[in-house]
């Protein structure tokens, strides 16, 4: 899948979530996380994290199911951690800027101005 229809999915994904804000929480298991709140859509995600944690542990390169396993548990993950940028109102592409921005660009370096960069903001307030 090229960039441009992930990123058509995930807006697509994104939409999607908006309207379910729509719904009534016993129509959708989505409108009922957004019912819940923000912190039942946290524990989600650290449940969600932590399938996936296993997945990973349990991954055997050589056998199919194992990948699925870990695929869906990351997809679980990504989609939960959408619910909640969706209740905060942050839009998919503030992340994908951030991810097209980090680019080819060490981790190391861009941790190291992420430091500074967040040095400055506290020397600022």
């Amino acid at each position: 899948m090229n960039q441009r229809n992930s990123d058509t999915l995930l807006h697509d994904l994104q939409q999607t979530l908006i309207t379910r804000k729509q719904h009534k929480p016993q129509d959708s298991y989505v409108a009922s996380l957004y019912h819940k709140g923000l912190n039942k859509i946290l524990e989600k995600i650290g449940e969600e994290a932590t399938e996936v944690i296993l997945a990973a542990k349990d991954h055997n390169p050589h056998h199919a199911q194992t990948e699925d396993a870990l695929v869906n548990e990351v997809a679980d993950l990504w989609f939960h951690t959408m619910v909640m940028l969706s209740h905060e109102g942050i839009p998919i592409d503030k992340v994908l800027d951030v991810l097209r921005q980090r680019q080819g660009t060490s981790g190391h370096t861009e941790k190291a101005q992420r430091q500074k960069d967040d040095a400055a903001q506290g020397d600022a307030r």
